[in-house]
């Protein structure tokens, strides 16, 4: 894998070691931040983190600082040893949790973009929807899910546009 776009633009860092964990492909991700624009100075939430991939483009275009969870042992150690490879040590934080809990354990925590690239074969609309509560008031709530997936109404947030890029989509919404 490699980063598309910033600073760090074109280095290379790991890909999964098993099945379970899908990146964002590099044309899907640079067509995430294309439409996302200037992000320069903001906060990231890379949630289903895998790779870092999210908060790894995050910071190479701009972005303040950045959080990626995953829980996933094996994807987690991957994900430390990507930011470490590209010396993201002080801008992103990578967490080994469930979304979910994490949510409910850092309620107060606010990001300006919200990123959400769950397992495709489970969703898990619940936390989805969970984590639209970690959105700042002017902020963007990205969703990837696959292109046959039904779209997710998520209280609170109204859907402002959808793309679709081969085998999945990306929803953007912001409060409602």
């Amino acid at each position: 894998m490699r980063v598309v776009a910033g600073r760090l633009r074109g280095r290379i860092f790991g890909s999964p070691r098993t099945k379970r964990t899908h990146p964002m492909s590099d044309r899907m991700r640079g067509a995430l931040f294309n439409t996302l624009g200037d992000i320069e100075g903001l906060s990231v939430l890379d949630a289903f983190a895998g790779t870092g991939a999210i908060a790894i483009e995050s910071i190479s275009r701009g972005a303040r600082q950045a959080t990626a969870i995953e829980r996933d042992k094996s994807a987690y150690q991957l994900l430390v040893e990507n930011i470490e490879s590209l010396e993201c040590e002080q801008q992103i934080k990578a967490t080994c949790a469930n979304v979910a809990s994490w949510s409910s354990q850092n309620r107060e925590v606010e990001f300006d973009i919200i990123v959400c690239d769950p397992p495709y074969q489970k969703p898990q609309h619940k936390t989805l929807k969970k984590l639209a509560q970690h959105l700042s008031s002017n902020g963007t709530y990205v969703l990837s899910l696959p292109a046959a997936e039904e779209l997710l109404v998520i209280p609170g947030l109204k859907l402002i546009k959808s793309q679709k890029h081969a085998g999945g989509s990306l929803h953007y919404y912001k409060h409602a």
